[in-house]
């Protein structure tokens, strides 16, 4: 029961987090480019989209270590390895998630401890575009070529 609240929630956060980063580049491009001032709302978005992703990180972890598929995949490891979906979300997925979830935090807190508007919103900007692509790449599509989910979960 427990389990699949968790995979539904996971679900479903992963779409609250691409909004955020969409929203948040799409605002800090535009003002770093007009020249406009870092307001509270951006630092809202920022934090809320970076607390959002940790979220889903610690869900992500607790999925990935109750998970049938990640106990097969940790105890048949040679096997396991060989299989595309299995590996996937044994490794990829995971390692990929972890590193843009690493790179979101140390891009946001960069961006909140420099003084400057502009520089804080071209920060955001390029930063969260490099941690969108990443999230891009590691999530699984349904016209994935790797591996293929459904758009939500019910």
């Amino acid at each position: 029961m427990v389990y699949s609240i968790l995979l539904l929630l996971h679900s479903w956060l992963r779409w609250l987090i691409l909004i955020g980063l969409i929203a948040t580049v799409y605002r800090s491009y535009f003002a770093w480019k007009k020249g406009l001032d870092f307001s509270p709302a951006d630092e809202r978005l920022r934090f809320i989209t970076v607390l959002l992703a940790h979220v889903q990180l610690i869900i992500g972890l607790v999925l990935y270590w109750v998970s049938p598929l990640m106990q097969y995949f940790l105890s048949h490891f040679k096997e396991a390895v060989h299989q595309r979906e299995i590996r996937f979300f044994g490794m990829e997925h995971n390692f990929t998630m972890l590193f843009a979830i690493v790179l979101l935090t140390i891009i946001g807190a960069r961006a909140k401890r420099l003084s400057d508007s502009k520089s804080k919103h071209k920060t955001l900007a390029i930063g969260f575009i490099i941690v969108l692509l990443l999230i891009f790449i590691a999530i699984p599509w349904p016209f994935s070529p790797l591996v293929a989910r459904p758009w939500l979960r019910f």
